[in-house]
C-alpha cells in the first residue's frame, strides 16, 4: 500500500480551511457559527476480523483495519466540511476526531470543531 492509502486531511483546494488550532495566523475571526461535526459508523467485515485475529497472534500492523480507519476518518471529515460550508463557514477551528467502538460491531468516528468565518488581517 502506498502513502496515499494511509493519509488523510483536506484536499488542496478546499474552500473551508480546517485547523486544529484556536486561530489562523494572519486572519481574524469575523463570526463564530458554532459547533459542527461529521459522524460515520463503519462495521468490520468478517474477512478483516478473521485476518486481524490471526495477525494479533504474531503481531504487526493490521493493514486492512488501518486502511478502513483512514477511509472512515476521511469520510467523517468530509461530512464536517460539508456541514460547515452549508452553515456559511469558511473555516473550522479546534478540529478533532473522537473514535469509539459502536456496540461491538463497528467503529464510530466523529470529526468535530467550531465553524467560523475568518477574514485576512489588514
Amino acid at each position: 500500500m502506498g502513502t496515499e492509502e494511509y493519509g488523510g486531511g483536506q484536499r488542496e483546494n478546499s474552500d473551508v480551511l480546517v485547523v486544529t488550532t484556536n486561530d489562523v495566523p494572519g486572519f481574524y475571526v469575523q463570526k463564530v457559527i458554532g459547533e459542527v461535526f461529521g459522524l460515520t459508523v463503519r462495521s468490520r467485515h468478517l474477512g478483516s476480523q478473521i485476518g486481524a485475529g490471526l495477525k494479533s497472534l504474531v503481531g504487526g500492523e493490521l493493514r486492512g483495519l488501518t486502511k478502513t480507519l483512514v477511509q472512515t476518518r476521511n469520510q467523517a471529515m468530509e461530512r464536517l466540511v460539508d456541514q460547515a460550508r452549508s452553515r456559511g463557514a469558511n473555516a473550522v477551528l479546534m478540529f478533532r476526531f473522537d473514535v469509539t467502538e459502536a456496540a461491538d460491531v463497528g467503529t464510530e468516528v466523529c470529526a468535530y470543531g467550531t465553524a467560523v468565518v475568518v477574514a485576512p488581517r489588514s
